[in-house]
């Protein structure tokens, strides 16, 4: 597990918590948080990993695509 740090300027601390936040979540911590609070069956996990993997495809397409017609 990494650290997450935010440096607080000029005591700006609504800054630093906005911060903070956008960080938490582009690192996924909300969202495992939220699947480790209940029990997840074993069809819903599998079913879970796939949309991801399927989401992960698309949006790897999508970037292959638009850098193929520069």
């Amino acid at each position: 597990m990494k650290a997450i740090e935010v440096k607080v300027i000029d005591n700006d601390l609504e800054k630093a918590m906005r911060i903070l936040k956008k960080k938490i979540q582009n690192d996924g911590l909300f969202k495992r948080l939220k699947l480790k609070k209940s029990y997840e069956k074993p069809s819903e996990f599998r079913r879970r990993k796939q949309r991801e993997a399927l989401r992960r495809q698309r949006i790897a397409a999508a970037k292959r695509a638009r850098y193929r017609y520069r």
